[in-house]
């Protein structure tokens, strides 16, 4: 998929990053919406989100990609967090096999505060880190799919497979909007009439106000 210009665009889709605390999904935001990875892992505090507009089958998406930002050690993470996504990438690190332990509770969390048609995918991050390999591939690929979750191994350092799994999951939700699997409303794929603005919810979300919709 290729860059779009980030003002045209058919649909923002809210994609969410969840997984424990140092499993690179900081690296993966910035390496799907700036090509960019920092070395040094300092953990920042607070949501951030990245936008990034991509071009799938002509159709322009903007996804906008939320990062838990160090909350998740101190499992502060807010409904606010998960309103409206549409899609998450559950990530661990293939090295460390706790971190892919977690990723029921995380699932169970998900599930418990998303709308229940949201996409979600099971990522492997670090696979070049494959000679200290904790996860087996087939382990979690068995886990996902008796989960009915996508599955993807990826590098944010590398950059392997992280265009893919974005894209696959944006296009995957794009399939369920597509369909009319989802109501417009249940899953909150609008085609926007106008950009994000100063007065829209993420924005209010992001100064941290936590309004009851």
């Amino acid at each position: 998929c290729s860059m779009g210009s980030d003002d045209s665009y058919n649909f923002v889709f809210k994609v969410v990053l969840i997984g424990e605390s140092g499993v690179g999904k900081s690296n993966l935001l910035s390496r799907f919406t700036k090509n960019e990875f920092a070395h040094d892992s300092r953990t920042t505090i607070g949501v951030e989100f990245s936008t990034r507009t991509v071009q799938l089958d002509n159709i322009n998406i903007k996804a906008q990609i939320w990062d838990t930002a160090g909350l998740e050690r101190y499992r502060a993470i807010t409904s606010a967090y998960y309103r409206g996504a549409v899609g998450a990438l559950l990530v661990y690190d293939i090295s460390k096999h706790l971190t892919y332990e977690s990723a029921e509770r995380w699932l169970k969390e998900l599930y418990d505060h998303a709308d229940p048609h949201i996409v979600v995918m099971l990522v492997g991050n670090k696979s070049d880190l494959g000679n200290v390999r904790t996860v087996p591939t087939d382990e979690a690929r068995d886990f996902a799919e008796k989960k009915g979750l996508m599955f993807m191994e990826t590098s944010a350092l590398d950059s392997t497979n992280v265009e893919v799994a974005f894209s696959e999951v944006l296009t995957a939700i794009h399939k369920k909007v597509a369909s009319r699997e989802v109501t417009r409303g249940s899953i909150s794929a609008v085609t926007l009439s106008r950009p994000l603005g100063p007065n829209s919810e993420a924005l209010e979300e992001r100064k941290g106000c936590c309004k009851s919709s």
